[in-house]
């Protein structure tokens, strides 16, 4: 079917989508609760919206359109304790963190949902082996024009996100060496990458989607797991490479960087995308999937590798003032703390290091969900 016509939204406006982990809090192995859970939810339902996810390990939180920081963060805030409260009620823990280091893909159970169903007939095990966790932030935009602008010129942006977000070392008992293996699961889908470099969202619609849509491959803009995809239902472009982060505030902050962001470009608008900017996209990518805030970023403009955790900083450095206008001041103050450290993927590695086992890292991912 056509795409639906760019919904009016107001530029800047804000949502969170998480997806979170259902552990024992007996064995800290991943359980198939999210029936019960939803249940319970349903019976007194925190904020937002609590949805199943494709397995039955895993739900997906999301929240109302916010406009600032403060509100998100305490709409957050609200639906976490509603949700640790129900955990606790049938032993089931909550937390974030982007893979689950010692489950068993082949232990999952797809949620009973015809498009779960369908999925997990088409890709076979990579269904099951998409029981990974992100953390999804909308944004916005007043025009489909404006939609596809972000998304491109968000691009150079993309390795900051995965490193600041960065939670997942640990698959099946083995450290990966990554600081976000969460991505390389997402990577196995066909429909995953970047989104074709298109500036005209007419353009858009009537050239790459329609000619896709004639091949039958997708129907609607679910089909595509870009890193950063436009949702023209909702008027936003929705970021998508975040590891769930390990707390509620830090998804927060997350969320309201992206919005600094594309205030700052769309006011500044100082150099249109283009499609060379791709260039080194995958290397980039790579490396803050790799190194986290310890790896290089080359500008696709001067070709100048910099590291990454200094790229950051100078980045936040310039957002102040958006920040200030937009009320995020104290989201920018909790990343630049984060930037002063390990970052979350590490602080995981090191729990697992220091205890000997990888049932530290679920332990330590369950206190700071509560914190």
């Amino acid at each position: 079917m056509p795409l639906p016509p760019f919904a009016a939204s107001r530029a800047l406006s804000l949502g969170v989508e998480l997806e979170l982990q259902l552990v024992s809090l007996s064995d800290h192995d991943l359980v198939s609760a999210s029936p019960d859970m939803l249940m319970l939810l349903h019976q007194d339902p925190p904020p937002g919206q609590v949805v199943p996810e494709i397995t039955q390990s895993m739900i997906e939180v999301s929240t109302g359109i916010h406009h600032e920081h403060g509100s998100l963060l305490l709409e957050l805030q609200r639906i976490r304790d509603r949700l640790v409260a129900v955990g606790d009620r049938i032993n089931v823990g909550v937390c974030g963190g982007g893979t689950h280091p010692f489950q068993q893909w082949s232990e999952r159970r797809i949620f009973d949902k015809p498009r779960f169903l369908e999925v997990s007939a088409l890709y076979g095990y990579l269904a099951k082996q998409f029981t990974v966790f992100g953390q999804h932030v909308h944004v916005g935009c007043a025009s489909g024009d404006d939609a596809l602008y972000l998304l491109h010129a968000l691009s150079r942006y993309v390795p900051h996100f995965i490193a600041l977000s960065a939670s997942s070392p640990y698959v099946q008992r083995h450290d990966t060496l990554f600081q976000s293996s969460r991505l390389n699961a997402v990577n196995a889908f066909p429909l995953s990458g970047r989104a074709p470099f298109e500036l005209s969202w007419q353009g858009f619609v009537d050239g790459y989607f329609a000619s896709m849509e004639r091949t039958g491959i997708v129907s609607s803009m679910k089909d595509f797991y870009w890193d950063i995809r436009p949702k023209p239902e909702y008027g936003t472009i929705e970021l998508r490479v975040c590891d769930t982060p390990l707390s509620v505030d830090h998804a927060a902050a997350l969320a309201a960087y992206l919005q600094c962001l594309c205030l700052h470009l769309l006011e500044r608008r100082e150099q249109l995308p283009r499609e060379s900017d791709y260039l080194v996209y995958g290397y980039n990518r790579f490396q803050a999937c790799r190194f986290g805030l310890d790896g290089v970023l080359v500008d696709p403009r001067d070709a100048v590798q910099r590291p990454l955790r200094n790229d950051i900083a100078d980045t936040l450095a310039r957002l102040r003032t958006d920040a200030h206008d937009l009320g995020a001041m104290a989201a920018l103050d909790h990343l630049e703390r984060v930037l002063a450290g390990p970052g979350d993927a590490q602080r995981l590695r090191d729990r697992a290091r220091q205890a000997g086992c990888a049932e530290a890292i679920v332990d330590l991912a369950l206190q700071q969900f509560r914190a």
